[in-house]
């Protein structure tokens, strides 16, 4: 319940909120967080021990759709890229399997984009920036090389993350010294689009029934996957579309959530990393 949680928090740490919405209250946060951008609420230039950090306050039930339906891929585009989970709640079920297909849902995305033939840093490249297409903050605030900065300095972890996962992929998926062949016929491209997550799925029906027609989902994916050239045009745009309706609306509401003092160092310390990419 993210009303009772803000509550308490508030309590706890008041400090970690702007002025305005402490006294605004837990319950105007709660809706300020689940009912505009991504559904999660960030505390953001918060002092702990050495340093600063930011957190974030998502809903389990927003979280598990995130991450089986990718309905907005804020949340699920982060948990493509190595995390370290502190602490997770075996017992619930809903939440340990979304991990799981979300994680399996972005190499599904990723194979559909990719060539016969690649490596796997292009693997992984392509899974780190499924959260950032259509991200305008990569258009002004974002270091232009962040995907490539992330994989190079993590390659080790991906490693660690992805390759018992692209072992189960072994029927469409050959792996033989870091190079990857997978099964681009019609058969290999209709597996992966029918194990893509609703929302995404949802982009290709759209784009299939521009004629008026009534195609259900199944249809669909068995045309998708004779036509590579349109399917993967459409999985880029509807991917982008996915972030940009919640990136963007998420960074205004960051504006208020942050408070105008940490707004602009936060904005402006991304700026700066803006900067310094496009003058290396």
């Amino acid at each position: 319940d993210p009303g009772s949680w803000h509550k308490e928090n508030l309590e706890k740490n008041p400090s970690h909120y702007p002025h305005i919405l402490r006294m605004l209250g837990g319950d105007v946060i709660s809706r300020l967080q689940t009912e505009y951008g991504a559904n999660i609420y960030f505390n953001t230039l918060i002092p702990f021990e050495d340093g600063l950090i930011k957190y974030g306050v998502i809903s389990t039930q927003h979280l598990v759709s995130d991450l089986l339906d990718w309905e907005t891929l804020y949340v699920a585009g982060r948990l493509h890229k190595p995390v370290n989970i502190l602490e997770i709640d075996r017992q619930n079920g809903h939440l340990v399997d979304g991990l799981t297909t979300n994680l399996n849902s972005a190499i599904h995305t990723a194979f559909l984009q990719l060539p016969q033939r690649c490596d796997e840093k292009e693997l992984y490249l392509n899974l780190a920036g499924i959260s950032y297409m259509g991200d305008l903050r990569m258009i002004v605030g974002e270091d232009k090389n962040k995907v490539v900065n992330i994989v190079e300095a993590q390659i080790q972890l991906f490693k660690q993350l992805y390759n018992k996962r692209l072992q189960t992929f072994n029927e469409y998926v050959q792996i033989e010294n870091g190079i990857m062949t997978q099964d681009t016929s019609e058969e290999g491209r209709h597996y992966h689009l029918s194990m893509l997550p609703k929302c995404l799925q949802q982009k290709l029906v759209d784009e299939w029934n521009k004629d008026s027609r009534e195609r259900d989902v199944e249809e669909v994916m068995f045309l998708a996957a004779r036509d590579p050239h349109l399917s993967t045009q459409t999985i880029r745009r509807g991917i982008g579309e996915i972030v940009q309706k919640s990136s963007t609306p998420q960074a205004i509401k960051g504006l208020v959530t942050a408070g105008p003092v940490k707004a602009t160092a936060y904005s402006a310390a991304k700026l700066k990393k803006m900067i310094k990419s496009l003058m290396k």
